[in-house]
């Protein structure tokens, strides 16, 4: 799968996290859930920054993990930390941090616009107003966008207020932080062709 697609399918479901939004109901649901996207980052603890102490993501799961051992049964020395984040479901739209421990840290990557190939997070923050000083002032996170009201079409009609904010994290991922005002693209309400 590609990273757009799952960066879409991702913000779609992190999105609906506490917006409002329902599961789908059971007779439309398919066999495919999409559990977990995972950013590969420079330094885990500086990403936890924001993703756990200021947006408030639950930690459940910080291993190190060695990647298995060579043909006669050697560990390998690539070692990575994997760290498992989630919001209010335990199934889906869990967030990964992973490092690579044993390799060379790449520079920092410069905030710049999302192009083609690259990803958009998308996070539903129901206290943005509240929270955003925190999420500014976090450490290696860059703001583009303070929060701003945006007024997307609906698909029947109509609008769906948006709360708008975004930030670089310390990684140079795009994250809109954003509290949904009306109901969400998907819902019963927003659901008309």
């Amino acid at each position: 799968m590609s990273s757009a697609i799952r960066w879409l399918s991702l913000a779609c479901l992190l999105t609906s996290i506490g917006a409002g939004a329902e599961p789908v109901p059971r007779d439309q649901r398919i066999p495919v859930d999409i559990r977990r996207t995972t950013f590969v980052v420079r330094d885990v603890e500086k990403s936890l920054a924001l993703y756990r102490d200021t947006l408030g993501l639950n930690v459940i799961y910080d291993q190190v993990i060695a990647s298995g051992g060579d043909e006669g049964g050697k560990p390998r020395p690539s070692r990575v930390r994997l760290v498992l984040l989630r919001a209010n479901d335990t199934f889906i739209g869990a967030l990964g941090l992973m490092q690579r421990l044993d390799e060379p840290v790449p520079p920092p990557a410069k905030p710049a616009r999302a192009s083609a190939g690259d990803t958009i997070l998308v996070v539903n923050v129901r206290d943005l107003e509240e929270r955003w000083p925190r999420i500014a002032a976090t450490p290696d996170v860059t703001v583009d966008t303070g929060p701003k009201r945006i007024d997307y079409p609906a698909a029947g009609g109509g609008i769906i207020p948006v709360l708008f904010s975004a930030v670089w994290d310390a990684d140079g991922n795009y994250i809109e932080l954003n509290k949904i005002l009306g109901s969400p693209a998907g819902t019963a309400t927003n659901n008309k062709p």
